[in-house]
């Protein structure tokens, strides 16, 4: 059974003006997507700034999140690293404080052969009970890529490997997955401007940025789909398409930290070594969202 089926939030972590964890915005900030009906949550993610965060802040908002949401629906921590020991730490850590499921990033700077990556993350796996999704982003990991012939190997021989979350934008390799895979691998998009054409191939859903600014939209997107309405689910996909695009017109998590604040201050700042968006950017990101209708 899949940890979830749908769009997942990968959520932001909002700070403080002096560059602290903002706890209670981040309670407002999950009962929104609850609220706005998202599917799960991911936190300590890319889009939560994990790279930045502290060891211990990285678990005490793993913990802070799993105690708010309060088993209302799944919570899926980052817990990934380039180093092999600390992302058997983390996740240790992080099972220990109740999540539903792991993601684990491809190592990172240090890369790693494909015996590498299966070994890296047996490694992890042996060590927790939970369900893991691998995160194939090769764009932020120096090219990594994890290959479909080894994406099935680990579901098919380490129990808790479940997974992924595909963000390498090339639907040929989605496709080249799925035709391996059996059924054996839960495909979740990791771009949002692909939610439809990963549900067409089997995808158990997206985790999604959007969601941060636009939760219930996301949630239809797939929930139609599921319904068969695919024809609806196509066009709220398209009418997205601008505000997806705006939202990755500068790297993630400057525009939709961006976008959150536009909507009433639910960011906060940055973590340097990322900066406020330009104004020029920020200007197309408002017009798309004024037009998409979240603002």
């Amino acid at each position: 059974m899949a940890v979830f089926e749908g769009a997942g939030v990968a959520i932001v972590t909002p700070f403080k003006q002096d560059g602290s964890v903002d706890y209670d915005q981040f309670a407002k900030n999950i009962e929104e997507q609850i609220a706005g009906n998202t599917d799960a949550i991911i936190v300590c993610g890319t889009t939560g700034e994990a790279s930045t965060l502290t060891h211990e802040e990285h678990l005490d908002v793993i913990e802070y999140c799993v105690k708010q949401v309060n088993h209302r629906i799944p919570v899926i921590a980052g817990t990934g690293s380039n180093c092999t020991e600390t992302a058997i730490y983390l996740s240790k850590e992080a099972e220990k404080r109740g999540v539903d499921g792991l993601l684990l990033v491809t190592p990172y700077y240090n890369k790693a052969t494909q015996k590498g990556l299966k070994e890296h993350f047996t490694l992890i796996a042996n060590e927790v009970k939970i369900p893991i999704i691998l995160y194939n982003i090769p764009g932020r990991t120096g090219g990594v890529n994890i290959l479909p012939e080894t994406i099935v190997s680990l579901c098919k021989d380490v129990p808790n490997i479940v997974g992924v979350k595909d963000a390498t934008g090339n639907l040929s390799q989605v496709a080249k997955l799925m035709a391996l895979a059996k059924g054996t691998v839960d495909v979740y998009s990791g771009n949002d401007d692909q939610i439809v054409p990963v549900l067409s191939l089997g995808g158990k859903g997206v985790i999604s940025v959007l969601s941060n600014v636009a939760p219930k939209q996301t949630h239809d997107i797939c929930q139609l789909y599921f319904e068969g309405k695919v024809k609806e689910s196509c066009a709220l996909q398209l009418d997205a398409l601008e505000v997806i695009n705006n939202l990755f017109i500068e790297v993630n998590p400057i525009p939709v930290k961006k976008a959150m604040n536009l909507q009433g201050n639910k960011a906060g700042v940055l973590r340097r070594p990322l900066t406020e968006m330009e104004p020029e950017n920020a200007a197309k990101l408002e017009k798309s969202m004024k037009e998409f209708g979240i603002l």
